[in-house]
């Protein structure tokens, strides 16, 4: 082991045991990924992630509302301009249809992600999620539907929703504009994020590791932003191109940093639920399981129809089982077992 590998490790048992460094400090932590580092960034996660939760992991129906979007981010392959895109949305119907194949193989949490699509007003999704509460009492409603007002959020809360996905994409402001059109800042996103944790949600936070034009400085920002905001839920994945974006050229994100950077997060914010994302396993087809052993304790297997799954495609070739939702339960239980872990069907709300 050389000198350099050395002042890592020793940043990361600092971080073990304060759960925090300064920017500084991160920056080193990421310029110092390497095998050796995220060995043992990994073996501290378990551990930490052990002592917590044991050896569980969750799992989260994920029901794909609509792809339409109003927002024209640069890296998002259903942005507003792009003409290719075959746009659909979901029924009230078809949206409880999909809870109640999830409910019957044991899925406890609901997962509505979309684009900000106008369509569902405030009324339209707290006729939604009241619905789903009535019908499934005893079950975890989680939105992920962009930003959206105060009052908004506090009505589909009001309405029986528990959690809200948000994420950050990037702590650095001037990164963050590279990223998105100009209607959109960081301060509005951190707005909407202090907005969600007043009013009483599980709150989730996240970012791309290898977006466009992201440093080790930048990275080091998104820990640090964890590090103050403590979220109950944090998704990272890799950055993965779409053909129809003006990033279409640039590569994918690395897998083994952003499980290098699911391993830190997890001994920054012990408690935290950490997915391991689509985008992990798109990228490489044993991300998902490669996450969990850093650190990640949720998978959200696909409850949309299944004429609409290859239509919500934020990036090129995003991974689709092409199974029923009881034939996906039994394979992702399978290969959870296959590495020491085992699936809980509970709602799984994060231990504080």
């Amino acid at each position: 082991m050389n000198k350099y590998d050395e002042k890592t490790l020793a940043l990361i048992e600092k971080l073990w045991r304060k759960g925090k460094l300064t920017v500084s400090e991160y920056r080193q932590v990421i310029d110092g990924y390497s095998l050796v580092a995220a060995e043992y960034a990994a073996t501290c996660a378990f551990e930490t992630r052990k002592a917590i939760y044991d050896n569980t992991v969750f799992v989260r129906g994920l029901i794909e509302i609509s792809n339409f979007c109003k927002n024209d981010c640069l890296y998002c392959g259903i942005r507003c301009s792009n003409k290719n895109a075959d746009r659909y949305r979901l029924e009230k119907e078809e949206i409880l249809e999909c809870c109640k194949d999830g409910y019957e193989v044991g899925l406890r949490t609901f997962v509505l992600q979309g684009g900000e699509d106008g369509y569902f007003t405030d009324d339209k999704l707290v006729d939604i999620v009241s619905s789903i509460r009535e019908k499934f009492p005893d079950c975890a409603i989680t939105l992920s539907l962009g930003e959206r007002s105060y009052d908004s959020y506090k009505k589909l809360f009001d309405a029986g929703a528990n959690r809200y996905l948000l994420r950050h994409e990037t702590a650095d402001g001037e990164h963050y504009a590279k990223l998105h059109p100009p209607t959109l800042t960081l301060a509005k996103r951190k707005k909407c994020l202090d907005n969600l944790k007043k009013i009483g949600y599980q709150v989730g936070c996240g970012f791309m590791v290898g977006s466009p034009y992201q440093t080790d400085e930048t990275l080091a920002k998104d820990l640090k932003l964890i590090e103050q905001f403590k979220p109950d839920m944090c998704g990272i994945g890799p950055f993965v191109p779409h053909r129809d974006t003006p990033f279409s050229q640039f590569e994918a994100g690395n897998v083994g940093l952003t499980c290098y950077l699911l391993s830190l997060i997890r001994l920054i914010h012990p408690p935290v639920l950490l997915p391991a994302t689509t985008a992990l396993g798109t990228v490489h087809p044993q991300g998902r399981l490669a996450a969990i052993l850093s650190g990640a304790n949720v998978i959200m297997p696909n409850l949309s129809p299944q004429s609409v799954r290859k239509k919500y495609e934020l990036y090129n070739n995003k991974l689709t089982s092409g199974e029923e939702s009881a034939q996906e339960m039994n394979k992702i239980k399978q290969q959870v077992q296959s590495i020491g872990y085992r699936v809980v069907v509970a709602r799984g709300d994060i231990k504080k």
